[in-house]
């Protein structure tokens, strides 16, 4: 069984796969208290699944692409039967996680997307450096820029770890309503960094609404 916030079908508003009709398996729960958190919503509450029944919950969108997300979803042990599962069903899988938790057991066939949290976050003492080993090609990492000094530290991290050859794409994005989007763009170009800028395409649709 595992606790559900929230199953829905929607846009893919963040990643490589930005803007591609996604079913989205939100698990209640995180250890994490980041400053500028956006799914507060998600740290309590829920509803109990079995997998079963989120996987027919999923199947009832024919979807190609499926992210489970938090929360951080891997703070509940079944979740890693439940990537398996997904994966089983044919379907293109990511999770999207706080890189709080070790990455060492994720199905191979999921598309890892990790943050790094700048000091900004007021958790950047929770990142698991052994999570870098755990990624590859197909994967993914993030990280959520509040302020210049979060921008420097993200780029020490980009060059420390060389992760721009580890892993598909290395995503910047601005902390909304606190870092500049054009200020961030501007240093990325300035410094002729080799990752993906990226806004929250949901948020710009809808807003906070949860569910979409």
């Amino acid at each position: 069984m595992l606790r559900i916030t929230e199953i829905f079908y929607s846009l893919q508003g963040e990643t490589r796969t930005t803007g591609l009709p996604t079913v989205f398996v939100r698990l209640t729960g995180c250890p994490l208290r980041c400053r500028w958190c956006d799914t507060e919503y998600a740290f309590k509450g829920g509803e109990l699944l079995s997998a079963e029944e989120i996987l027919q919950r999923v199947s009832e969108y024919n979807p190609g692409y499926v992210t489970v997300t938090g929360g951080e979803p891997l703070a509940q042990k079944a979740c890693h039967g439940l990537l398996s599962l997904l994966a089983d069903q044919g379907y293109e899988v990511s999770l999207e996680t706080s890189g709080a938790i070790s990455l060492s057991e994720v199905d191979a066939r999921v598309v890892k997307v990790m943050d790094l949290k700048p000091p900004a976050s007021g958790e950047s003492h929770r990142n698991l450096y052994e999570n870098i080993g755990f990624l590859n090609r197909q994967d993914q990492l993030k990280f959520v820029i509040a302020d210049r000094g979060d921008y420097e530290w993200s780029v020490s991290k980009l060059i420390q770890y060389d992760l721009a050859n580890r892993v598909s794409d290395v995503l910047f994005s601005p902390v909304s309503g606190t870092m500049s989007a054009r200020v961030l763009a501007g240093w990325i170009l300035e410094d002729r960094l080799p990752v993906r800028f990226q806004l929250q395409l949901h948020r710009m649709i809808w807003g906070d609404q949860p569910g979409v």
